[in-house]
């Protein structure tokens, strides 16, 4: 409570036992649109639940942080600028436009092009990584 930076623990609260992982939802992009548009990046930690007794750790994992990390690409191409200078004129019908028009935004292909040049599998392809680690890794845990 005392502490600079703003602590979050992200979850998906549906029943008490199990599917609290983090995925794309309004509450999530909500979430990272008031973390961009607030300026506040920088004092902002999150903190991902990634629990599900039904399925598997690692792919609750990385669901979660690719959803999260979606939310905050989607956030941060929103055009902030134009916005805060539509609302501080009084330019509320622009807002709004501008607004709705970021929804159909190609953001996807910034987050494809993302993954491409950080080696990181595209689309659903990372689901084939997980199921290998799972076979060659964690199966042989006891």
């Amino acid at each position: 409570m005392f502490c600079l930076p703003i602590l979050f623990h992200v979850s998906r609260p549906i029943r008490w036992d199990s599917d609290h992982v983090t995925i794309m939802n309004d509450d999530t992009l909500d979430l990272a649109h008031e973390v961009v548009r607030c300026d506040a990046l920088s004092r902002v930690h999150i903190g991902l639940d990634y629990f599900d007794a039904s399925i598997n750790r690692i792919g609750a994992y990385v669901i979660g942080s690719r959803a999260t990390q979606k939310c905050f690409l989607q956030a941060l191409l929103e055009p902030l600028a134009l916005l805060r200078k539509y609302e501080a004129e009084g330019r509320f019908f622009e807002r709004l436009a501008l607004l709705e028009e970021c929804k159909s935004l190609p953001w996807n292909a910034v987050w494809d092009y993302f993954c491409l040049t950080n080696d990181v599998p595209v689309g659903e392809d990372y689901i084939a990584d997980i199921e290998a680690y799972e076979k060659n890794v964690t199966s042989k845990r006891q």
